[in-house]
């Protein structure tokens, strides 16, 4: 286990008259306080699903410039090739401008470079393939604003370029002076360039495009209503891709969901069904974890076309073919994510990097289409940003998951004239280099990270120090009004000191799972369980209580004294509903 430091949110508010205001419970209002919903204006704000709450896109920097190019596009009858990438943000992104040129009766193609032969991103392959089509018109989506050479290829074809985008810009030194680096395209659509007005930055490339495409059915004087089925396309990939749910994210999202299980696209429909999830209440869980996943595994494994085919099912009998087929690949990218990951921690084994401030692996046997969801693994066992190479030929790819303190992207920028290319955010970022470089550009990362203990120590935030006894099934049901949960707005967590820990039973054939059976000060009984290894909270409690004191706990003989932090859900059985604690972290104290 990551060692971790807890704190208690103390933000300030009139819980009880806002709660009064609002019909809610005020631990409820002092959980939308405790994510910046501070007023009663801001907390009703934050419980809409109004899309009249979503940003103008005409703020973005370009944007009225691209929309005006491809409403005039569209009066022609032109055609544009999709420059997309290979990633669930980059599958919907195309989509979502596929479908929306295709209704003006815009000829579509979308393009998508090879993973493994040619990499991430816009390349001169593709600028020859959209020329070969016939486009008039290249986007770019979720990919381009790296791709400067890329697009300066494209342009000099005779094409015109408009670049959507949503990744950090580069930045170089011109006479002394730090400087964007942006690509020469006709225009360029990123909300994180300077100059741009657009006031929330951090939205995923599929919302930059359905936003762009409500600006051109603006543009061309149509109902821009008309795009809001593409809503869910853009709620999954803003989850998938990690976005924080905030701001406009949280409303694509609360309203994606709605609208998912209602969707006409035969492709969606069937792999909800695959998946299990017909009928279900869709969560966020369900977008991140399993169908945006489905779509990742099919650009990771083979190429998007499978993916891409489901989306464009026309039957339902042929949709359930395609979504099994994606559901399988996914099984398949689960089981080399697992050889991937022990491969990286024999690697940090045998090379003794456990205590270096990142952690740089040369994992040659790791596939590089896991190589990013690996880094991602090793970096939430050991607490450090960490690095994937992979790769045995000449050339190595990296994949990056960075840490709060950690810019990943600032990092490799600093490295930039060993690197072949680079591309990302400050907390995940993909790169190239010679092989014979991986030494030197660990080094050079070493040498510049100012990292300290402190930073390997992850921020628990705590919203309340709340007994269980207060927790209720209607108080438990009220905190759904706050979803979607994920990155930016964690599900509600609390924390209780002085609880006593009676009963440990470890569950799961690969002991993966501990029910706890715990009481309060008061003396009240309750129920919990432990995600994780069974063996990493028994050497927790065995390094605070003694050898012993797992197995007596196991044996009901001798209960602990604990602070817990959980979260409180309900979990129905057989027709009944129980309210059951999610312990999301233990600290055993001493023997009671």
């Amino acid at each position: 286990m990551t060692k971790t430091r807890w704190i208690l949110m103390n933000k300030k508010a009139d819980f009880a008259g806002l709660g009064r205001k609002l019909g809610l419970d005020p631990l409820t209002v002092r959980l939308m306080v405790n994510r910046g919903a501070d007023t009663e204006e801001a907390i009703r704000a934050f419980l809409s699903d109004d899309l009249s709450g979503l940003h103008d896109p005409a703020l973005m920097k370009d944007a009225e410039r691209a929309a005006g190019i491809i409403a005039d596009l569209a009066r022609e009858g032109g055609s544009a090739a999709i420059a997309s990438d290979f990633d669930c943000d980059g599958i919907f992104s195309g989509f979502i401008l596929e479908e929306s040129l295709q209704r003006l009766g815009i000829r579509t193609r979308v393009l998508t470079p090879d993973r493994i032969s040619e990499g991430y991103g816009l390349n001169s392959r593709i600028a020859d393939d959209a020329l070969a089509f016939g486009a008039g018109l290249l986007l770019t989506c979720d990919n381009g604003i790296s791709a400067g050479a890329a697009v300066s290829y494209a342009r000099s074809l005779g094409l015109r370029v408009i670049v959507t985008d949503h990744h950090e810009v580069p930045r170089g030194e011109e006479d002394g002076e730090e400087r964007e680096i942006l690509p020469e395209a006709d225009a360029v659509v990123d909300p994180k360039q300077a100059g741009c007005a657009y006031p929330y930055k951090d939205i995923c490339g599929a919302a930059v495009a359905w936003k762009l495409m409500r600006l051109v059915w603006r543009v061309l004087g149509r109902d821009e209503s008309q795009l809001d089925d593409l809503i869910p396309f853009a709620a999954i990939a803003t989850v998938a891709d990690v976005m924080e749910l905030r701001d406009e994210n949280r409303l694509l999202v609360r309203r994606g969901l709605q609208m998912l299980p209602h969707t006409a696209n035969e492709g969606m429909k069937a792999l909800i069904s695959a998946c299990g999830l017909e009928g279900r209440r869709l969560t966020s869980y369900h977008l991140g974890f399993i169908l945006g996943p489905c779509f990742n595994a099919a650009g990771r494994l083979e190429t998007v076309e499978a993916a891409r085919e489901l989306l464009h099912a026309s039957s339902a009998t042929e949709a359930l073919v395609l979504a099994e087929r994606l559901r399988e690949l996914n099984e398949t990218r689960k089981s080399m994510t697992e050889r991937g990951t022990a491969a990286a921690e024999e690697c940090i084994r045998l090379e003794g990097r456990e205590e270096d401030s990142v952690l740089v692996l040369y994992v040659p046997q790791c596939h590089e289409s896991v190589a990013g969801i690996v880094a991602g693994r090793i970096r939430e066992r050991h607490g450090r940003p960490a690095m994937i190479l992979t790769g045995e030929g000449e050339i190595c790819k990296g994949s990056a998951r960075s840490i709060e303190a950690y810019n990943v992207f600032e990092a490799l920028l600093a490295c930039s004239e060993r690197l072949l290319r680079f591309g990302g955010h400050p907390m995940a970022a993909g790169f190239s280099l010679k092989k014979d470089e991986i030494s030197a550009f660990r080094a050079q990362i070493l040498s510049n990270s100012r990292l300290t203990d402190e930073d390997f120590c992850p921020i628990i935030r705590i919203d309340a120090a709340m007994p269980p006894e207060y927790v209720t099934e209607k108080l438990v049901r009220e905190f759904e009004l706050l979803e979607p949960f994920g990155k930016g707005n964690e599900r509600p967590l609390f924390a209780r000191n002085d609880l006593i820990l009676t009963e440990v039973r470890v569950l799961g054939q690969n002991r993966n799972a501990v029910r706890l059976r715990f009481r309060s000060e008061n003396g009240g009984a309750f129920e919990g369980i432990w995600f994780g290894s069974a063996a990493e909270l028994e050497q927790r409690i065995t390094q605070a209580c003694g050898s012993k004191a797992f197995t007596a706990l196991e044996r009901r003989q001798r209960p602990i004294r604990v602070s817990l932090s959980y979260v409180p859900v309900l979990h129905e059985y057989a027709g009944k509903t129980s309210i059951q604690f999610n312990v999301q972290e233990i600290v055993p104290k001493t023997v009671s």
